[in-house]
């Protein structure tokens, strides 16, 4: 029911982002899918690529007078750096002296096993596309996405809880997380001021030796109904959709639902989350004294906070690059370097909270459907009496 795609590459003209399926009536503001953009560009640790790109969603179609319609939105993205690239990644054949190869592959990126893939000679089409850049396109969309589940009283965000060897060890309330989204400055978009200048100096210690590092991002999804995916078929259990969702960003190589790592070597009983019942202000009057299922159980929203984690590896581009070997001459080489980032685990976790948002955006349209805003919400509201007179 709700269907996306990306298209463009990192030093193209544009990116552009399609999404289909939105109900016609929902308002879209601007200045919040500006800002979404933004937020991915900031964090300690980013390239001069952020200096030059501000990312603007332009809307090509699917909103008119500041609503969806009903019909497909897609989205462009300009690539501000595209002027010094025109003459190097043309669209047409162009002057071959003046490719910018990517000559020997990057240990830890999708360069070798794209060449190999794809028959190319070197590594230059294979880094336009497999660039996180193209993750700016999913912010967009997700930004829309977010809209929807605001009009739902659902809200997606994220916050850092480890970069390197600092972690945040405590658990992160939502009230500390949504502060996190009014800051004008983000530096590491960690919920707690002594651990955020740890991660700092984390950063700061690869800045110094030429490497990169990584961490661990957490996206929130505060006030998910229950009832979103199913364990009926194993392709529509939510925490398999959201699993696939987040691993699918670049850099990502775990996910985690809930206290999902540490329940691996629990008992049981430390375990599972308790169930009581008593008047609440939630969807229905069971509760929980504790959320180690991350809100899922079953493959099934189970009306708690819905905490996904993605654990992101270090950057593969390295300004003291590891040893490979030239494409051309076969010989040992150190890798290609391309401007990049040191640390972006801040800017993943805004990209995730898009893929989390598409991802349970698709849930609430197929469980309530509606081809209009007022359809959806008519029907999620006689949802939400139907769970309080359950």
């Amino acid at each position: 029911m709700l269907r996306y795609f990306t298209s463009g590459e990192s030093h193209g003209e544009a990116l552009v982002a399609f999404l289909s399926g939105l109900p016609a009536g929902l308002k879209v503001d601007q200045a919040f899918l500006d800002r979404e953009l933004w937020r991915r560009q900031q964090g300690f640790g980013r390239g001069g690529r952020m200096k030059i790109e501000t990312d603007k969603a332009h809307i090509l179609s699917g909103v008119h007078h500041g609503k969806t319609i009903g019909s497909p939105i897609s989205v462009l993205l300009e690539n501000k750096d595209w002027k010094n690239w025109q003459e190097s990644l043309p669209v047409e054949e162009g002057d071959p002296a003046k490719h910018k190869r990517v000559a020997s592959p990057r240990p830890g990126h999708a360069d070798l096993a794209g060449a190999l893939k794809y028959n190319f000679s070197e590594a230059r089409y294979v880094l336009e596309r497999a660039s996180a850049r193209e993750s700016a396109a999913r912010v967009a969309i997700g930004a829309l996405a977010k809209l929807f589940l605001q009009d739902l009283g659902m809200e997606v965000l994220s916050h850092v809880i480890a970069v390197g060897a600092a972690t945040l060890e405590k658990e992160v309330p939502w009230k500390q997380i949504r502060a996190l989204w009014d800051r004008e400055e983000v530096l590491l978009n960690c919920a707690d001021s002594d651990a955020e200048q740890q991660m700092k100096a984390e950063v700061d210690k690869v800045l110094r030796t030429g490497d990169s590092v990584g961490g661990v991002f957490e996206v929130v999804v505060h006030k998910a109904p229950p009832g979103l995916g199913t364990y009926a078929q194993w392709d529509e259990r939510l925490d398999a959709m959201l699993a696939a969702a987040v691993m699918s960003l670049q850099a990502v190589k775990a996910v985690e639902i809930g206290s999902g790592i540490s329940s691996a070597s629990s008992p049981g009983s430390a375990v599972h989350d308790e169930i009581g019942y008593s008047a609440t202000k939630s969807f229905t009057s069971f509760s929980r004294t504790r959320n180690n299922a991350g809100g899922v159980e079953g493959g099934v929203s189970n009306g708690e906070e819905i905490r996904v984690r993605g654990y992101l590896k270090p950057i593969s581009t390295l300004r003291r690059p590891l040893q490979s070997v030239d494409f051309t001459s076969r010989e040992p080489v150190k890798a290609a370097y391309e401007r990049s980032d040191v640390c972006v685990v801040p800017a993943a976790g805004v990209a995730a909270e898009a893929m989390v948002a598409l991802t349970i955006a698709r849930c609430a349209l197929e469980k309530f459907g509606g081809d209009s805003m007022l359809e959806t919400l008519r029907n999620f509201e006689g949802y939400c009496r139907q769970l309080k007179n359950f």
